[in-house]
């Protein structure tokens, strides 16, 4: 199975960039499925049913989020009952969405987890614990589980992946918007990248307009943040599963839209 992670989309320039390419990355890489990290979708700063509708008529099957799931409060019932926009499951139960999805793909069932980090993160529940009770209960009714862990810090993203090395397929790092070099599969059998990188615009700051990112940093003054729009890149990976529901290999795909 080749399944393709979208790194996080930053807004309607990262939106319109991952539509660009999608026919390509599908000739390219045949992909049996397809999931993004949406929680930057609308306006560079959360989620809503209207940007999630978007990714999934571009052909995206599962959307995972992070910190920013909640920016938007219109979208609370939706997440509420999309059965494939999923949320950090080690957020408050009580809140709304859902931690993970299983998908049927052909003959194979796949559970996506989304994940939130504690360091320099808000979450209700450490990471770790959280990550065992569920892989424990979706290896019973899952052939390939994949991993969207999204923290601040390589040092923790490191860790999850030996963590899950050999009871997961996947642990893809989202939330910094930067990709790393550190694409791999570990020895157990679990890809592995501490960040995939975002879906958006590489003229400004992670995604927003460089001189206003500037002038924050500059004055340390609140500054109103609008997406950027030059340059938009597409950041990805490919993860080939084996038979045993482990990982063959992992690609970096870092693509410039027309």
């Amino acid at each position: 199975m080749r399944i393709i992670f979208v790194g996080d989309i930053v807004g309607r320039p990262g939106r319109a960039g991952l539509a660009n390419v999608m026919p390509e990355l599908r000739e390219r890489h045949a992909p049996d499925l397809v999931i993004a990290n949406g929680e930057n979708t609308a306006g560079g700063l959360g989620i809503t049913e209207k940007t999630a509708t978007e990714l999934f008529d571009m052909g995206v099957d599962v959307i995972t989020t992070g910190n920013h799931v909640y920016r938007h409060k219109d979208a609370y019932e939706f997440l509420d009952r999309a059965d494939r926009v999923i949320r950090p499951a080690n957020y408050m139960a009580g809140n709304p969405g859902r931690g993970h999805t299983i998908v049927t793909v052909g003959d194979r069932r796949v559970a996506v987890i989304n994940l939130s980090g504690t360091v320099q993160l808000r979450a209700a529940r450490s990471p770790f614990p959280e990550a065992d009770a569920i892989v424990d209960r979706v290896t019973r009714d899952a052939d390939v589980i994949v991993v969207d862990f999204h923290a601040e810090v390589t040092s923790e993203k490191v860790a999850m992946g030996w963590h899950l090395d050999g009871r997961v397929a996947a642990v893809l790092g989202t939330h910094t918007h930067v990709p790393t070099a550190d694409a791999r599969v570990l020895p157990g059998g679990t890809a592995f990248i501490s960040d995939v990188g975002m879906t958006g615009s590489r003229a400004g700051v992670i995604g927003v307009r460089r001189e206003q990112a500037l002038e924050s940093f500059r004055t340390q003054m609140p500054v109103k943040f609008d997406t950027a729009d030059e340059d938009v890149w597409v950041n990805a990976v490919i993860v080939t599963t084996r038979d045993d529901g482990l990982a063959e290999s992992i690609e970096q795909v870092l693509l410039p839209t027309p």
